[in-house]
């Protein structure tokens, strides 16, 4: 079953997973803030790894989707105002999932090759219980406890020093610690004291905690700490943040050391030396879970070798060097009473399962993806079957996974309680919202609405993008305003935000008196709407709502061409350029079926320039064009959806609309503070000293922009041995070319 979930996400199409992904956003926000801030959360800790998963999943296996990861770059949610904040010194990042063994492989094979170590060299991991808890924060100097934080937002969490003060498990004073002493680890509350609790609260009429971890948050984050002190909290320590000295060179170590100072660290942790053993030691620990007497959710690896631990680093919101194997996730049987379907951004029809309400793991489940429509017909991608070519039909007794989604999803079903007129289902070929035909392009695993904007679900739907928390976001037109605005045709598109004040501002009296508004709140709006007129270019790219245009590619575009019309000025000029490229996939994929019926070997060199050489490209498209997908992270996918938006006449007039309206900021210069600094540094042949991941990072941390392909705009080529098209290429157009020891040297101190 695992397996079949895990080939579920890798038979998505780019389209489809971009949807997919982006339509988690919100949830992971909210759930985020009702998780780690009002300690009320609205689903289980399970369901929100499984938004986690979900994520690290498609970006896996869409790679794409990577370019998008940093919206999520909080690993908790902001701190409550009721504590004062912490800023940490050393951010407290969260951790990366595994869910089969093969993702333990996975990440032990891609640890050795971002080090460069091979497959038979020495690399130890520590293994230790996941506890499913509160993380917090102790940071002591002399000796002395002298503040406690939650991890908030990572970035930011909340002072509840009072209240760590109370639990037992907590040192007040430490002895031979180095000077300055973050020690870091998991609030818990055991399964005994949890049901104690809840009865003591029960007799009084009190709250009714739902589980452990829960119980734990609610209790640690008291304002009143002597309510804190009535409640059995304990704590286990398995970590460390800012330190004034090393506590060891290992982490084996370095945790024995915690446990001398007088912390409590879990008994079960082990040292492995191999994904073998640390497998071994999950089903150990597996196997003990229902009799630990505390809550845990899977086995967390580390790297043993800190100075390993140094050189991986960090993404942006996880350890290169940790991961956490998490347990599996559980299945219940309903009924599959009927099938939705909702319009994306894109234009995307998702199809979604209404579900009897069944309680899986302790969260009521009612609706669960169904992917699309080869899905529920019991198909792949390719044609093959899945569920043994079991359809989905309305009526059907079905199997709910509870992991991979932001809703689960059907995993299976069984046939023996279908009802006898269960029906197969027709996938809809017109959108339901606005009776637009639905094309499914060839290739595609979605079908999708033709509406564009004259469709009012994807009209809201690129509205909410527009003004979500990484493009615009205007303070006080969130999701919920911008229904109701559209709802009464205030705002139909981007431009219209900023035509509110003068449309309906006058006097305020419009807005004011609307239900949810006050003066007060509609000053405040029009306000914030005035501050956005002035936005960084790549905000506004990413605001768009372009099809594969994420954070990290606007970033790029922004960087790349510095002003708006120069990006569209290229943008237009490459457009004959664009369609020939389009023109020469599909002769290509033509070749590949024609070559597959004859049985021969597909011509694709000869059939794409045939078809280019057709299509008579002018020579300013062409350079264009390559200069477009010669950005670093841009590609001909991406190239092509900027090419169709920006060729599209209504959403175009949209984007002048909108623009006309804007004091758009260019970004940054490069900083000029190291020796690469600003220039386009491209790697090539074999590198002997570091790996090439060690190599674009350092590049990069010293404001240099790594390149994947030799271009006019390329600075300098670092070529190891085995370098070939991109050295000859830089030879010809006379750019600096160094080894890897010249290029140590150039960045020597920097």
């Amino acid at each position: 079953m695992a397996d079949i979930h895990k080939k579920d996400v890798a038979e998505l199409t780019a389209d489809e997973a971009r949807e997919e992904f982006l339509a988690l956003e919100q949830q992971l926000q909210t759930a985020d803030i009702a998780y780690h801030q009002a300690d009320a959360p609205e689903i289980s800790d399970a369901e929100y790894d499984s938004l986690k998963r979900r994520y690290r999943e498609l970006v896996a296996a869409h790679p794409d989707l990577a370019e998008q990861a940093t919206q999520l770059e909080n690993v908790g949610a902001p701190a409550a105002s009721g504590f004062g904040k912490v800023t940490h010194v050393v951010r407290m990042l969260s951790l990366g999932n595994a869910f089969e063994d093969e993702d333990v492989a996975d990440f032990d094979r891609s640890i050795r090759k971002y080090l460069g170590l091979g497959a038979d060299a020495e690399l130890k991991y520590t293994a230790e219980p996941k506890i499913d808890g509160l993380s917090l924060s102790l940071r002591y100097e002399q000796g002395q406890l002298v503040q406690a934080a939650t991890r908030g937002d990572g970035s930011i969490g909340e002072n509840v020093t009072a209240n760590a003060r109370t639990i037992a498990d907590i040192p007040q004073q430490i002895e031979g610690a180095p000077e300055v002493l973050e020690v870091r680890g998991e609030v818990y509350m055991s399964h005994e004291d949890f049901e104690a609790l809840n009865a003591r609260h029960a007799e009084r009429g009190g709250k009714i905690f739902a589980n452990p971890r829960n119980a734990a948050a609610g209790s640690l984050r008291q304002l009143d700490a002597e309510i804190t002190r009535a409640r059995p909290l304990r704590f286990f320590a398995y970590s460390w943040g800012d330190l004034s000295a090393p506590l060891a060179e290992t982490q084996m170590e370095a945790i024995a050391r915690l446990q001398a100072l007088g912390f409590q660290t879990n008994p079960l942790t082990r040292l492995c030396a191999s994904t073998e053993e640390m497998i071994a030691h999950y089903r150990q620990i597996e196997e003990q879970r229902a009799t630990l007497g505390y809550d845990i959710d899977g086995v967390v690896y580390k790297v043993n070798d800190l100075s390993l631990q140094e050189r991986l680093g960090f993404r942006s919101t996880t350890p290169r060097w940790a991961i956490a194997h998490k347990f599996p996730a559980e299945l219940a049987w309903t009924r599959l009473e009927g099938i939705d379907i909702q319009v994306g951004r894109t234009g995307a029809l998702s199809p979604v399962a209404r579900l009897k309400p069944v309680t899986v793991g302790g969260v009521v489940v009612s609706n669960a993806t169904l992917h699309n429509e080869d899905y529920i017909q019991g198909r792949d991608s390719k044609g093959g079957e899945i569920r043994g070519g079991k359809d989905i039909r309305i009526g059907d007794w079905v199997q709910i996974y509870r992991a991979g989604d932001v809703i689960p999803k059907v995993a299976d079903v069984d046939l023996s309680k279908r009802p006898a007129d269960a029906q197969p289902y027709q996938f809809p070929q017109t959108c339901e919202i606005c009776n637009s035909p639905a094309v499914r392009e060839e290739g595609d695993a979605v079908r999708r609405c033709t509406g564009g904007m004259i469709c009012p679900a994807q009209a809201v739907e690129k509205l909410k993008h527009f003004v979500s928390r990484a493009a615009f976001d205007i303070e006080g037109l969130g999701a919920r305003q911008v229904e109701q605005f559209h709802a009464d045709g205030w705002i139909k598109e981007p431009a219209d935000i900023f035509d509110l004040k003068e449309k309906y501002g006058s006097g305020l009296q419009q807005l004011k008196n609307r239900e949810g508004w006050g003066e007060k709140s509609a000053e405040n709006l029009f306000a914030a709407i005035e501050e956005k007129r002035t936005i960084p270019l790549a905000k506004l790219i990413f605001a768009l709502g372009i099809r594969h245009a994420g954070e990290v590619a606007a970033r790029d575009l922004a960087l790349h061409y510095r002003s708006w019309s120069a990006m569209a000025e290229a943008i237009d000029t490459a457009r004959p350029a664009a369609l020939a490229h389009r023109a020469a996939d599909e002769a290509e994929g033509q070749e590949r079926e024609a070559a597959q019926k004859e049985g021969r070997r597909a011509r694709i060199s000869d059939t794409r320039a045939a078809a280019i050489a057709a299509c008579d490209v002018p020579a300013a498209a062409a350079a264009a064009w390559a200069d477009l997908i010669g950005v670093d992270g841009i590609g001909a996918v991406l190239g092509l959806s900027l090419s169709d938006a920006f060729a599209n006449t209504d959403e175009r007039a949209a984007f002048d609309r909108l623009v006309a309206k804007l004091t758009i900021v260019a970004p940054d210069a490069p900083a000029a503070d190291s020796p690469v600094a600003g220039k386009t540094v491209v790697f090539t042949g074999s590198l002997e000293k570091m790996t090439r991941a060690e190599a674009k990072a350092r590049a990069e941390a010293l404001g240099a922009k790594v390149s994947g392909s030799v271009s006019k705009k390329t600075d300098i080529l670092v070529a190891g041995p085995g370098a070939g098209s991109k050295a000859k290429k830089a030879a010809e157009l006379g750019i600096q070319t160094l080894d890897e020891d010249g290029w140590l040297e150039l960045i020597a101190g920097a």
